[in-house]
């Protein structure tokens, strides 16, 4: 009697939990349209050929990204507030860990939308696939 008890307790505390799931899954399809606002920076040159997240390497040359909760490999257009100019990235690491931060660019994604001397750009980020 007390092992069906218990086992039907965590039967259903494995249904609740699996349940509480907050973020869509799949390679960016259930976020598509998903937008935020707020500052992005850019990776230092010290994380040039380091391990991301995803186990790729960070190459300043291409168009990635870091985000706290995307899908590894969602397209996300970043358009800077202020000159309109935007650019698509690939997420392929997590971050950033800094409060008002929504993500760390490439440099070369950074540098494709405003002076990488700012260090900080107001950005909107919009998942486009």
């Amino acid at each position: 009697m007390r092992y069906t008890l218990k086992l039907m307790l965590l039967a259903v505390l494995v249904a609740l939990v699996a349940g509480c799931s907050t973020t869509p899954s799949g390679a960016g399809g259930n976020w598509v349209g998903h937008s935020e606002t707020g500052k992005a920076s850019f990776y230092a040159d010290r994380y040039q050929n380091q391990k991301t997240a995803s186990g790729e390497r960070y190459k300043a040359r291409q168009k990635t990204a870091a985000h706290r909760t995307l899908p590894f490999g969602s397209q996300v257009r970043v358009t800077n507030i202020h000159n309109g100019r935007s650019v698509v990235v690939r997420v392929n690491d997590r971050g950033p860990f800094v409060r008002g931060r929504v993500i760390d660019l490439s440099k070369s994604a950074f540098s494709s939308i405003g002076d990488t001397s700012a260090g900080l750009l107001d950005v909107r980020i919009e998942v486009i696939r």
